[in-house]
């Protein structure tokens, strides 16, 4: 039988149980425990009321003895030496990162006296509260750099409109100016061409990222929508890369909602997917970007826009986005 400490909730049972006569082999056996850790478990808190054994004071005496235990496992509270080091170049104003990589490097070889930087500040806010002042950022409880970005990265995804909240009408295409977003990316994985397609038209628009960055891209959208007529954009629908991350700017500057499909769900853009292989005809996988140009691309969705589709029954995207069905 593998070894486990006694839980809460068995403490309650035992507790119980005690109080209902029975033995302690019959105890252990009921909570899955050797006799003698039911045994121990008594001697160390033994009866001190009329109820004998009670389950709420024997985990008071366990947290108290953990924490006896642990005394021995906290560096800085026993060492002398160590905790004088600190305090004294804290006090001259050195961050507890300085005081750590010091002692890394002065005394490498003496695990005695090194401490990581996360220990030092628990130590000043918890034992050493007089010393906040000499910190050189006092706004509020040290976090960890790395938690800090994902609890902020968190709060960025939880800030974005998914795709299950834009409006049904989207869905059905039943009006035109509701567009789909996405990046084709060259064999130089820095150059792309950021593709929006129209969902009811299918209308495809094309632009030439250089440096594709989140800011060329909201840059490049912001160009492209300011010259389509209002009622003519309401939504867009993005997959969750990088390059759409400045999207509330590009929401105030041009007008249009943006959402975001799940991540992994490529289906949840079924028409700009589509849009994407056609123009791949152009510009297959593997191809380098560098020397197409922004004409190239026109040239293409241009191509791509004037030619019929069957399910806007034999029109071209042109014709449907723009009115005109001759």
């Amino acid at each position: 039988m593998s070894y486990k400490h006694i839980s809460s909730s068995q403490r309650n049972e035992l507790s119980a149980l005690l109080r209902a006569d029975l033995k302690q082999n019959k105890i252990a056996e009921l909570l899955c425990k050797s006799p003698s850790a039911i045994s121990q478990e008594l001697k160390r808190n033994p009866a001190t009321t009329k109820i004998g054994y009670d389950a709420s004071i024997a985990k008071v005496n366990t947290k108290q003895r953990r924490i006896m235990a642990n005394q021995r496992f906290r560096k800085i509270e026993n060492n002398k030496w160590l905790r004088n080091y600190i305090i004294k170049k804290t006090k001259k104003y050195w961050a507890p990162e300085q005081i750590a990589g010091r002692l890394k490097r002065k005394w490498s070889d003496d695990k005695n006296r090194q401490i990581g930087k996360d220990s030092i500040y628990k130590f000043i806010y918890t034992e050493r509260k007089d010393l906040v002042k000499y910190l050189r950022c006092q706004k509020g409880k040290y976090r960890r750099r790395y938690g800090t970005r994902i609890r902020i990265k968190q709060r960025e995804e939880l800030k974005k409109k998914r795709i299950d909240q834009r409006p049904v009408i989207v869905e059905k295409r039943e009006r035109i100016g509701d567009w789909e977003g996405d990046t084709i990316i060259g064999k130089e994985r820095t150059k792309q061409i950021l593709t929006h397609v129209e969902r009811k038209s299918g209308l495809l628009l094309a632009d030439k990222l250089e440096h594709s960055t989140s800011k060329e891209t909201k840059n490049k959208t912001i160009e492209r929508f300011v010259k389509i007529p209002k009622n003519k954009k309401y939504t867009a629908t993005y997959d969750n890369g990088t390059t759409f991350s400045e999207y509330e700017m590009t929401e105030k500057k041009t007008g249009i909602k943006i959402f975001f499909a799940n991540a992994y769900h490529s289906w949840e853009r079924g028409t700009n997917e589509n849009a994407n292989g056609l123009l791949r005809q152009f510009f297959p996988k593997k191809s380098a970007f560098a020397m197409i140009t922004q004409e190239d691309i026109d040239e293409a969705c241009g191509l791509i826009n004037n030619r019929p589709r069957k399910r806007l029954n034999y029109l071209t995207p042109n014709e449907v986005f723009f009115g005109k069905n001759n």
